[in-house]
């Protein structure tokens, strides 16, 4: 088929390729013999385990500022486990949004359409997880850093232990092991459970875009037969439903993971703020919550962006209809484009635990809170 060896036909499913990646080191969607096992101990240890010793550890801690030391990480792994057991449940969902966008790929044909993919779609998807892994690797880097050099035999967490972490020196940095091990992967997971979102929003979005260059193309080309042209429009109708499919998806996906995503970033963003106003010690600490701070509402901007910018070039298909050259065609085919355009009018949205829209309202939400919390704990210092 010199369709598929066509180099010149769009394919989004290059963007997912280290996706797909990172879940086959955690030992899922592979066929490496040893798979399984691999998947039980790190459900066991890292899922499961890693924020319950976390949570474990604060219970046990005396101070108040210990235990805001300790919440920041405590609520990221807690968060984390719980969004990647959230995107793990919906793995089909997300295999079928892959092959939808195949479908949707195949359309693109004219050279204008696949030079905006290629220049924007494509290369700001792939920006997206470049710069979730840069972002994540040095904070993994920092906090295994703050351990080695920190001096003192301090464990990287507060976290329990069933023996004395303390009691011989082998003992203590096989628990420090475990915690680095542990956090790795938890970076790992949260890797595949942030990338998502946006790098997806994204792709829908040139999508939608294709589709809206298409669309007011149609009929301006006068010599073409207009049976050809009525089968260009139901066309179209028909890549505008793969992508309200893709949505309907998208939203199954992300309903409750996302709800998981903004808590996480409103307990952190709080918690930090606290440390940073009355915990921090040194300057090293202080650098540690502000990097952490930035972090975390860095990790909140990409999915909002992206999810606003799939309502706006939602909505910019309405004109696109109109911008098609209807005039002189049949009534049969002017209610057809009436009745689409009216498909297109009403605002398309995915929200986060069916109530919070992801997008640039729910991001600035987001910091109001932050900032508003920080002038009720810079009152009270």
């Amino acid at each position: 088929s010199n369709m598929e060896l066509d180099a010149s036909v769009i394919r989004s499913g290059n963007i997912y390729k280290v996706y797909w990646f990172y879940w086959r080191l955690l030992g899922l969607e592979s066929d490496f013999p040893l798979r399984h096992v691999v998947d039980i101990l790190i459900t066991f240890f890292v899922t499961f385990w890693y924020p319950i010793h976390l949570i474990l550890g604060l219970c046990m801690e005396q101070t108040v500022g210990n235990v805001c030391k300790g919440l920041p990480i405590t609520a990221a792994c807690f968060f984390c486990s719980f969004k990647f057991i959230c995107f793990r449940l919906r793995l089909d969902e997300i295999k079928t949004v892959e092959v939808l966008f195949k479908e949707l790929d195949q359309r693109a044909v004219t050279a204008e359409e696949r030079q905006f993919f290629d220049r924007n779609t494509q290369r700001e998807a792939n920006f997206i997880w470049k710069s979730f892994l840069v972002a994540y690797s040095l904070s993994n880097m920092s906090a295994i850093a703050s351990v080695l050099f920190g001096g003192g035999r301090n464990l990287l967490y507060p976290g329990w232990f069933p023996y004395d972490v303390q009691a011989s020196a082998l003992r203590f940095w096989l628990s420090v092991s475990y915690q680095i091990a542990g956090v790795s992967l938890a970076i790992l997971q949260n890797l595949a459970n942030d990338s998502y979102p946006p790098m997806t929003f994204c792709v829908v979005a040139g999508h939608v875009r294709l589709l809206a260059m298409r669309l007011s193309q149609i009929g301006h080309d006068r010599e073409v037969d207009k049976r050809v042209i009525a089968r260009k429009l139901i066309e179209s109708i028909e890549d505008h439903r793969k992508l309200m499919k893709i949505v309907e998806l998208l939203r199954i996906t992300m309903n409750v993971s996302q709800l998981g995503q903004f808590a996480a970033s409103g307990i952190n963003i709080s918690i930090t703020l606290v440390n940073i106003l009355f915990f921090a010690e040194n300057h090293f600490a202080v650098t540690y919550y502000a990097v952490y701070f930035i972090s975390m509402v860095l990790e909140l901007f990409p999915c909002c962006y992206y999810g606003t910018l799939i309502s706006i070039e939602m909505g910019r298909l309405t004109h696109a209809i109109y911008s098609s050259n209807w005039l002189g065609m049949e009534r049969g085919y002017c209610r057809s484009l009436l009745i689409f355009m009216q498909l297109t009018l009403a605002e398309v949205q995915i929200k986060a635990g069916g109530m919070i829209g992801i997008g640039m309202n729910a991001f600035f939400a987001t910091v109001r809170l932050a900032y508003s919390f920080f002038t009720l704990a810079m009152s009270l210092r």
